[in-house]
């Protein structure tokens, strides 16, 4: 079977090959799972829709009483760490698949002040010291960079990235959770950290973006999107961005962002999932391989409520861009026609490589259909297969691969 995580590139780069040359190629709704996917766009322009979706977890376990306030969450060493958003100064790792604590390690020179979100790179561990919401006018937000290496050893190594946001002009106490500079969700996305703030007036999220090297910096405003919510949480993988939150019914949610170009989050696909945990104040979110994430809600003792581990099946809605390992190779000289197809194409540039076998496969990686060419039947049938997009596939060719469409 194909590997599901091995098609982002692909995707992309097929894309790039199949339309080569049509500078001026419509855009419009590119995604296949949208209610207005239009197959011959081939450029999001940003505008796809989707219905009304509410998704269960898969399963749901206690964390301690230690952990009642976790609030940022990522997936490390086959484990899942998390911290609390005040006081405590510990990191905790926690087995995934029960919720069970595994070790703690302190943080003993440093003060949580507001700790709200976690990330990570290869070396470092980012803790954001952000939270803003009691007057909205800390002016000592800073984010604590960790070496991994020291971590492992429990004799933690530490330095600062202190920032302030490049349009607050305005310092003033506010009242409590009425504040649009509050903060509680980081990434790390290439050589920088992009901050999504909790905006608990707007109800909109700012991205904010600074370096990820120590020092004193002003994050500056990159974009803004209106989310109908409040953003606790924030996980990258690849391409694909996750957003946790919810709104002032505290009904949780997931905002996924996907197929953008470079920095530009919100220009690509924005998709909303209403999470089934009513009442449940989600915070932390981590991914353990892109398509399976965790989830961390707060303890809410007056409504009966225990701080609680969650896991999710994002597959149905990120199968078609959660990506790729390694790009395979894709062969310039050929060509399927017609492209989208409602009943048989035929692949053009193979007229040296008779007889080939081929396989259709489906975003999940799913062999739908396979079969042979020959100079004297080079078409292939495609009436059967859904309305969708797939990747044609010659394993006997180097793994060659073209994008199908069929519409």
């Amino acid at each position: 079977m194909v590997c599901v995580m091995g098609f982002k590139k692909l995707i992309k780069l097929a894309i790039v090959f199949l339309w080569f040359g049509q500078v001026f190629g419509q855009t419009g709704w590119t995604e296949p799972l949208a209610n207005n996917y239009d197959s011959e766009a081939i450029q999001n322009d940003g505008s796809c829709t989707y219905d009304e979706t509410i998704l269960i977890p898969e399963s749901s376990v206690s964390l301690e009483e230690s952990m009642r306030e976790t609030s940022g969450l990522i997936y490390w060493m086959n484990s899942l760490w998390t911290h609390n958003d005040s006081a405590d100064s510990n990191l905790y790792q926690i087995n995934p698949a029960n919720g069970h604590l595994l070790s703690s390690v302190a943080l003993n020179s440093v003060e949580n002040i507001d700790w709200e979100d976690i990330a990570q790179d290869e070396n470092y561990v980012y803790l954001g010291d952000f939270g803003n919401n009691l007057h909205g006018n800390r002016t000592d937000l800073r984010i604590i960079r960790i070496e991994k290496a020291s971590l492992v050893r429990k004799l933690p190594q530490l330095d600062f990235i202190n920032f302030s946001y490049s349009d607050q002009t305005d310092f003033t106490s506010q009242e409590f959770n009425n504040t649009d500079y509050d903060c509680e969700a980081l990434i790390v996305y290439g050589d920088a950290i992009f901050l999504f703030t909790k905006e608990w007036v707007s109800h909109r999220t700012k991205l904010y973006k600074l370096p990820k090297t120590p020092g004193t910096y002003v994050a500056q405003l990159e974009d803004s999107y209106d989310v109908q919510g409040m953003i606790t949480g924030a996980e990258v993988n690849e391409d694909t961005i996750v957003l946790s939150g919810y709104n002032d019914l505290v009904m949780p949610f997931l905002f996924l962002l996907y197929d953008f170009d470079e920095e530009d989050f919100f220009g690509g696909n924005k998709r909303k999932l209403e999470l089934s945990l009513f009442l449940h104040q989600v915070e932390g979110i981590a991914t353990s391989n892109g398509l399976n994430y965790y989830i961390t809600n707060e303890q809410v003792a007056i409504l009966g409520i225990d701080p609680q581990l969650h896991s999710l099946d994002l597959t149905p809605y990120l199968e078609n861009s959660t990506l790729g390992l390694d790009s395979p190779n894709v062969k310039n000289n050929l060509e399927i026609v017609p492209n989208p197809g409602t009943s048989k194409v035929e692949v053009m540039g193979l007229e040296n490589d008779y007889p080939i076998t081929f396989q259709i496969v489906d975003m999940m990686g799913q062999v739908l259909q396979k079969g042979e060419l020959e100079l004297q039947q080079p078409f292939i049938d495609i009436s059967e297969l859904s309305v969708g997009v797939y990747v044609l596939m010659f394993p006997k060719a180097n793994n060659q691969s073209l994008l199908l469409v069929k519409k």
